[in-house]
């Protein structure tokens, strides 16, 4: 599904959207772009609204500081130890964003 242009997410930053009412959170990682589902496994918080970790890949729960590899899902530190699922994100010629949800788990 199309979800956003290329550009509106610059490096370092990530953003929120719903996906058949599915919370993703798409990460820019110095223009490699990566898509987990938006809310921690430990605990009801938003992973895009945490602190990217550009040298490890990861993303920290913004809630109980939680990191996650964004490749992965993996649970990183505790509290968390269940992974988070992982997407498909790609970018097409025209820049824009496209996401499969991936329904087998991380």
């Amino acid at each position: 599904m199309d979800v956003a242009r290329a550009s509106d997410i610059p490096p370092g930053h990530a953003a929120r959207v719903e996906i058949d009412e599915v919370p993703v959170a798409i990460f820019n990682v110095d223009g490699t772009f990566y898509a987990l589902d938006d809310t921690c496994s430990h605990a009801e918080a938003s992973l895009s609204e945490g602190d990217l970790d550009l040298d490890r890949c990861a993303i920290e729960c913004p809630l109980h500081g939680s990191t996650f590899d964004l490749r992965t899902g993996e649970p990183l530190t505790l509290p968390a130890v269940e992974p988070v699922r992982v997407h498909h994100v790609d970018v097409d010629q025209n820049g824009v964003l496209r996401v499969a949800l991936n329904g087998t788990g991380a």
